[in-house]
């Protein structure tokens, strides 16, 4: 996984990064998780906890009977009440315990990671009988810029982050792969939801996209941009006029079946 991730926590702007998806998409993630039935006593992971807004949830929601198990490559100081633990973990080489827990989370990992089929044969494997897992993904492929002053500029920003993370193996439109990768890993009962929100001033989800001029600027220079396209397209998208939507992110869940 070193190396393979686009929004390294070791970059200094991982915070504001963490801090737009947890405004963005934790509404998304933890409604499906209480729609679930996540309750007490469940023993939870969750794997790339980031700054561990998710996990800390799950801790109260399990409440002291419950344990939730999160995880990240270079994880941050989470703090969090007792049942909440935090590890160094990558996914793609440390094992994990086997039939071990009742849920498992994965949200906007797998599309970083070449080995994202082989990995979720892992968390599959990790799941007790009968135990959930839970796999929100973004699929940038579909951003459409509805209004703006420059819309080709914009499309031109949204496909060199799209080309940036490939580079580095990614596949920014794997969510709508998920559901089937899911099924296609042993999961039945797998229950696809789809969000879409307006990128507009004032949104988590354009702040994310401002955020991302800086934070993976070497990337998109790359990938294709100049100073001047960067410096451009945050005006454009920071007019009160601008709307886009953003990409589709798919909740997909899928249990383990019960021995028989």
């Amino acid at each position: 996984m070193t190396g393979a991730y686009v929004f390294s926590n070791d970059n200094p702007a991982s915070a504001e990064q963490h801090r737009c998806l947890a405004a963005a998409y934790d509404p998304v993630t933890t409604a499906r998780l209480a729609a679930a039935g996540v309750a007490d006593g469940w023993r939870c992971l969750e794997v790339g906890t980031g700054r561990g807004s998710v996990a800390r949830w799950l801790a109260e929601r399990v409440g002291p009977t419950g344990e939730v198990l999160a995880t990240d490559i270079r994880p941050g100081e989470i703090d969090g009440p007792a049942n909440l633990v935090v590890v160094e973990h990558d996914i793609t080489t440390d094992p994990l315990p086997a039939a071990r827990f009742d849920l498992i989370l994965v949200r906007l990992v797998l599309q970083h990671l070449p080995q994202r089929e082989r990995v979720l044969g892992q968390l599959v494997a990790a799941l007790r009988p009968g135990g959930l897992l839970q796999v929100d993904e973004l699929d940038a492929g579909y951003e459409p810029v509805l209004t703006a002053a420059d819309p080709g500029l914009c499309e031109k920003f949204f496909a060199a982050k799209r080309a940036h993370m490939r580079s580095h193996g990614g596949d920014p439109e794997w969510g709508r792969e998920a559901a089937e990768a899911m099924r296609a890993a042993g999961l039945v009962d797998v229950d696809p939801h789809v969000h879409v929100a307006t990128r507009r001033p004032g949104s988590p989800e354009l702040g994310l996209q401002l955020h991302h001029i800086g934070h993976l600027r070497e990337g998109l220079l790359a990938a294709g941009m100049t100073e001047q396209e960067l410096r451009r397209v945050g005006e454009v998208m920071r007019a009160p006029d601008f709307r886009a939507c953003s990409g589709v992110l798919y909740s997909v869940q899928g249990r383990k079946e019960m021995r028989s």
